[in-house]
C-alpha cells in the first residue's frame, strides 16, 4: 500500500466493488473508520476476524460491505446474531441501505415480533438472517428456518451476548451451520470465553484491535458527581436546564426507568422509555421518536446500552452506575459517535468509591469529579471493616478451610 494511501484513506482502493462504491458516495461515506478499514479487505477475502472496537466506531458497515458483495457472488446465505432486538433493527437498516442495490433481501428474526410475518419473509430467499439467538431457536426448534446453507456467520456484539447467558444458544446455533464457513465476530472486550469460541469454532482468525478493551469514545468528555440518592432527581432536574439537544439517561432497574421518566416529564420535558417491560412496538416508537426530535429526553436500561444508534446525542448520564462496569463504556459511547463531540454525566452516592474506583481502571482514566452550587460537596465513603478476623485450620484433603469468629 502506498504511503499516501496510508494517510489518506478512503473506501476506493479496498477491493470494493463499484455499485458499492456509489452507494457510500451517494450516502456522503468518503472516508472509512479504522475498524472499516482495516476489516473489510480481510472479510473480502472471507478471512475469519476477530474484531474489537469502542461502540460508535462503524463496525456494523464494516462487516455488511463484505457480506453484500461477496453474497453476490455465490449462492449462501450470512446469519448475523445480535444480541437484542433494538440492535438487530439497527442492523437490519445498515443492510439495507446497500442490499437492494445487488438484489439482496435480509429478514429480521426477533422476540415480540410476529412469528408469522418471520415465516413469510423466510419463504421469499431472504439471504441475510439477522436473528437475536431466543428466537432463532425457537425458530429452529419448530423446524422453521433452516441454516445448512449459511456460509458466512457473524457474531455482533459477542461480550453482551455472553453477558446475556446466549452462550448454550451461540453453541446450539453454531453446530447446525456448515463447518466451511466463514465466521465473523465482532466485540467491545474479549473476556476468556470468547478466546475459547474463537479456538473451538474459527479457523485461524484474524485479530483487529483498533482500540483496547474497555476504551471508551475518543472525543466524549466524562464528569462525576458525587450525590447523596435522595438528591438525584434533583440535580438530574438542574443538568436537564443546561442541555437543549438529544439527552439519553440509564437506569439500573426497569422499575427505575419507569420512575426518572415519570419524573422527567413532570419537569417539562418531551421524554420516552425503553427497558424490556416495553412491547417490541412501544421500543420501536420510542426510538424512532427519538430520532426524529419528538422526544428529547429517552431513558433506558442496559438493553439499549448497544442497540441505539442515534447521531447527535448531546448527553449520556448514568443515573445509576451499571452493575457491570463494562456496561460503563458501551453507555457512554452512545455519545460522541462517528467523530462527533459528546458528554457523559455519571452520578455516584458516597458509598460507591469502589464501583468508581473499578470503572477508572476499566477505562484508565480518573473521572473529574464536578461540583454543583445547589448541592453540598459529598465524598467517599470508606468501606467498613469486617469485624471478623479470618483464621485458617490448616490445610485437610488438599483444602485450605478459613471461618470467622463465633458469636
Amino acid at each position: 500500500m502506498k504511503e499516501s494511501e496510508r494517510s489518506n484513506p478512503s473506501f476506493y482502493g479496498m477491493g470494493i466493488a463499484p455499485k458499492i462504491l456509489g452507494v457510500l458516495d451517494r450516502m456522503k461515506f468518503t472516508v472509512p473508520t479504522p475498524i472499516q478499514y482495516k476489516t473489510i479487505p480481510i472479510a473480502l477475502e472471507g478471512q475469519d476476524i476477530i474484531g474489537v472496537a469502542q461502540t460508535g466506531t462503524g463496525k456494523t458497515l464494516a462487516f455488511a460491505i463484505p457480506v453484500i458483495q461477496r453474497l453476490s457472488q455465490t449462492k449462501g446465505r450470512c446469519l448475523v446474531v445480535v444480541p437484542t432486538r433494538e440492535l438487530a433493527l439497527q442492523v437490519d437498516e445498515t443492510f439495507r441501505k446497500v442490499a437492494p442495490l445487488l438484489g439482496i433481501k435480509t429478514v429480521v428474526i426477533i422476540g415480540g415480533a410476529s412469528m408469522g410475518e418471520q415465516l413469510r419473509k423466510l419463504k421469499t430467499n431472504c439471504r441475510v438472517i439477522i436473528a437475536t439467538p431466543g428466537r432463532l431457536t425457537d425458530h429452529m426448534n419448530q423446524r422453521t428456518i433452516h441454516l445448512s446453507d449459511v456460509d458466512i456467520l457473524v457474531i455482533d456484539e459477542a461480550d453482551r451476548m455472553l453477558d446475556m447467558g446466549f452462550l448454550p444458544d451461540i453453541k446450539r446455533i453454531i453446530k447446525v451451520i456448515p463447518i466451511k464457513r466463514q465466521t465473523m465476530l465482532f466485540s467491545a472486550t474479549i473476556p476468556q470465553e470468547i478466546v475459547k469460541i474463537a479456538a473451538v469454532y474459527m479457523k485461524l482468525p484474524v485479530h483487529i484491535e483498533v482500540a483496547p478493551s474497555g476504551t471508551t469514545a475518543e472525543h466524549v468528555i466524562q464528569e462525576l458527581f458525587v450525590v447523596k440518592r435522595i438528591e438525584k432527581k434533583q440535580l438530574l432536574a438542574k443538568i436537564l436546564e443546561q442541555y437543549y439537544g438529544p439527552v439519553l439517561i440509564f437506569s439500573r432497574t426497569r422499575r427505575g426507568a419507569q420512575n426518572i421518566r415519570r419524573a422527567v416529564h413532570k419537569m417539562g420535558h418531551k421524554t420516552a422509555e425503553i427497558h424490556s417491560d416495553r412491547s417490541l412496538a412501544q421500543r420501536k416508537e420510542a426510538l424512532n421518536g427519538f430520532k426524529i426530535g419528538k422526544y428529547n429526553v429517552l431513558v433506558a436500561t442496559d438493553i439499549a446500552a448497544r442497540g441505539i444508534d442515534v447521531t447527535g446525542i448531546e448527553l449520556v448520564i448514568n443515573y445509576d452506575l451499571p452493575d457491570d462496569i463494562e456496561q460503563y463504556v458501551h453507555r457512554i459511547g452512545r455519545t460522541g459517535r462517528a467523530g462527533e463531540k459528546g458528554r457523559a454525566i455519571s452520578f455516584a452516592t458516597p458509598e460507591q468509591g469502589k464501583d468508581v474506583r473499578n470503572i477508572e481502571k476499566l477505562i484508565k482514566l480518573t473521572l473529574s469529579v464536578s461540583d454543583h452550587p445547589d448541592f453540598p460537596r459529598q465524598k467517599f465513603v470508606e468501606e467498613p471493616k469486617s469485624r471478623f478476623k479470618p483464621r485458617s485450620f490448616g490445610k485437610k484433603q488438599g483444602r485450605t478451610r478459613t471461618w470467622g469468629k463465633r458469636r
